[in-house]
Formats: C-alpha cells, structure tokens, sequence
C-alpha cells in the first residue's frame, strides 16, 4: 500500500505543472574599479525584487527569480553573461554598461528579448520606430548634456557666450555619447567646449587636472564611472577648481564618488534623475519585509544611496513593465515578446508612483511606439560634506528637444540604413 501511494504521488507530482518564473537577470559588477557603482545598483536591483516575492509573491502571482551574473563592466564579459543566461527564459536585460548595451543591441534584437538602459546606453535608442526592442527611458545622456547647459543658462542670465566648459570624460563609448550634444550646444550657445579624455581606469588624472588649471574653464562637466569619479573630485580639490562650477553627470553622482575627497568635496553638484535619500515608505517596506528579515542583497550596508535607489528604480520600471504585458496579454506567465509590449505600452503616473511607495521620486513618462525614451527631464543634486547629504537645488529641467530630436533622429535613422531595418509604427 506504501508503494502503491508513493507511485501515486510521484505520478502527480510528474503531471502537474511546475511552477512559473518570472527571471530577470542582473549584469552586475562588484569586482575592479567600477565596482563602486556597481554594488549598490546591484543591491538596490536585488533587494525590489526580493520585496516584490517576500510581499507580494512576485508579480502577478508569479515568483520573481534574478540571476546575478558578474561583468566587471567587461563588454567580452557582459556579452558572455548574456549568452550564458539567455535561455533560462529571461524576460529583459539591464547591463548598465553602455558599452555592452551596444553589443546587446543586435543580439537582444535578434533574439526577441527587450533591453532597458534608463540613462545610459545608446541615446538614439529612444526612436521606438527603429529600435523596436530598447527603451531608455525617463532620460539618456543627451538629455543629460543639455540639462546641464540649460542650467548653467540659468546660471548665467541665460547667456554663455564667451564662456569655456571643459568635458572631462570616459574614453570609452559611455563618455564619447554627450559629445556631440555639447558640440551643437557649443554653437548654439557660443561657449567654448574643451575635451578632455580620462583613459580606463581613471585612476590617473593629474595631467587632465594640470591642463584645467593651466586653461582655466569656467565650468566643468563630467561623464565618469567607477574610481575615476572619485579621484576626479579629489584632483579637482587639489588644484582648488570651484566645485559649484563641478558638475557630473547622474553617473557621477554618488557617496562613493565624493565621501573619499571629504571636505574637498563640499558643494560638487551632479545631474539627477531622482530623488535622494529614504524618505519613501518604499523604504519601510523593504525594512520590514527584506532587510530585518535577513534577506539583503550582498552586504547591506549601501541601502539608500543613490545608486541603491537607482538600482531599486530599475527594477521598479521592469516590474511594472511585466505587470503591464500580464494585463495586456491576459497571463502572469509571459514571455519576453510580451514583456517587450508592457514596455512599450508602459505609463507611470504620479499617482502609481506613490501607490508603489515612491510619491514624487522620479518624472511620470508614458513610453509609445514611437518614444521609448520618455520625457527626459533632469535635476541638480550637490554634496554638503558636512552632513554627508545630497540635496535637490532645482526643479526637473526640460532638454532642448529643438537641439536633442534632430540628433536622435538623424542617428537612429543612419543606424536603420546601415542595417535595412524598415520603420514602424507608421
């Protein structure tokens, strides 16, 4: 009789279906030099979806599975990463990594599985009539770039001609995408724009430095990543250069990029594209349902800073993106076709911002066929290193989409030619 219910019960067992995963994977990075950036994404990333099963049970009623899987932002390794988990049914894919997003491009796109690059990444992307499988939004780098001349307009009586602003930047893909922007807004504005590349790592910049002190800009922006954010603030201190004229872009914007300068440091302004600090109930709900519950994301001690709640941003867009394909295509189990609809019919109001716990937290954008890289507004944050505190000193600021619209389009449409992809939404 023993047998003959243990054969039964392995029978059901057999026959009934298993349970479905939602899997997101997470290209993290929490080795090298750019791990600063990369840990607290990486947890902030985890620890949402970690909410969402603890509380929720997932999403829809389906368990959220992430797979973590170390870049060292290492294009070879991202792109290896890909590979590796591409067919464990992963719905969408968050490299954090512009140079590794650019090879995805093709791949995801080949293989039917969307991307979100929210402030980095190929800007073009944003062009849904092109690129059918990306979404970049609220805002991409060159939104970046031109939110942060807008505000040194501002700053200026609405006049930089005459002015000189040095770029100190990545060399890489990621630091080369502002360029551009900044080139047109050079002419349109009559600055002066001084390039200056920082080569991978960025742990040696005294010669950078030594050439802005030598030429004397009035401003300086900056597209760093990593330990070179940090040691740019420390050599900016060195040298004395004022560091309300010192601004980095939402990439260059941590603790970990200025806490090592300590009051060298006091007044750096960065670009923002959310709000700071812990004052969200999201917040409480993680301490209750994942932090006192053990259940924090490597070593718990990145909770709040700015790029945790970047992270945690993330995968909130990506959650409700999946909630949105389970409503649009009538199933909790969906596929990454269907993840990609939700994307691209996702809408996030003010008021779903506070129903997740994040009233005010970041700009309401609704993506389109043809707009996946939303509304593009941006904020400026600065360092008080009394406090060790980010504050908000402004308003989102619109882009200048007289100057960012013909860019996207003439790229995205060069990029179309190139690979004979035909335009939708038309």
């Amino acid at each position: 009789m023993r047998r003959l219910l243990m054969g039964a019960a392995v029978a059901m067992m057999a026959a009934a279906p298993a349970m479905a995963e939602l899997v997101v994977p997470n290209l993290s990075y929490r080795t090298g030099p750019y791990a600063p950036g990369g840990i607290p994404y990486a947890d902030g990333f985890n620890d949402y979806f970690t909410l969402l099963n603890e509380r929720d049970g997932g999403i829809g009623g389906e368990p959220v599975r992430v797979v973590e899987c170390e870049t060292a932002y290492n294009t070879e390794k991202g792109v290896e990463c890909y590979e590796a988990t591409k067919g464990e049914g992963s719905l969408v894919y968050n490299p954090l990594s512009t140079g590794i997003t650019y090879q995805l491009i093709p791949k995801a796109t080949a293989d039917g599985i969307p991307l979100y690059t929210p402030g980095y990444g190929r800007t073009s992307a944003a062009n849904g009539k092109v690129f059918e499988w990306v979404f970049n939004y609220p805002a991409n780098y060159w939104d970046a770039a031109s939110v942060a001349v807008k505000y040194l307009l501002s700053e200026n009586g609405g006049d930089l001609s005459g002015k000189k602003i040095a770029l100190v930047y990545h060399n890489s893909a990621y630091g080369k995408e502002p360029i551009r922007t900044l080139q047109e807004l050079s002419a349109k504005h009559g600055f002066e724009l001084m390039e200056v590349p920082v080569d991978h790592p960025g742990q040696e910049q005294k010669s950078q430095w030594l050439q802005i002190r030598r030429d004397r800009p009035d401003y300086v922006l900056m597209w760093g990543w990593g330990v070179m954010n940090s040691v740019a603030v420390q050599e900016a201190a060195n040298i004395r250069f004022p560091m309300e004229n010192f601004i980095g872009v939402w990439w260059s914007g941590s603790e970990n990029d200025v806490v090592p300068a300590g009051a060298g440091a006091d007044g750096y302004k960065s670009l923002a594209m959310h709000g700071t600090g812990m004052d969200y109930p999201v917040y409480d709900a993680l301490k209750e349902h994942v932090y006192d519950a053990g259940k924090s994301s490597g070593a718990g001690d990145q909770v709040g800073s700015v790029l945790y709640s970047r992270g945690m941003y993330a995968a909130m867009v990506i959650s409700e993106a999946i909630r949105k394909a389970q409503e649009i295509h009538g199933t909790a189990a969906v596929n990454a076709a269907q993840v990609r609809d939700g994307f691209e019919a996702l809408e996030i109001t003010e008021e779903r911002m506070a129903e997740l716990g994040l009233p005010g937290f970041g700009q309401p954008f609704a993506a389109s066929c043809e707009d996946h890289g939303g509304p593009g507004k941006g904020l400026i944050q600065q360092w008080d290193a009394d406090t060790g505190t980010w504050s908000l000193i402004t308003d989102f600021i619109e882009p200048d989409d007289e100057v960012l619209v013909p860019l996207v389009m003439a790229d995205s449409e060069a990029f179309a030619a190139e690979n004979n992809i035909s335009m939708r939404c038309e």
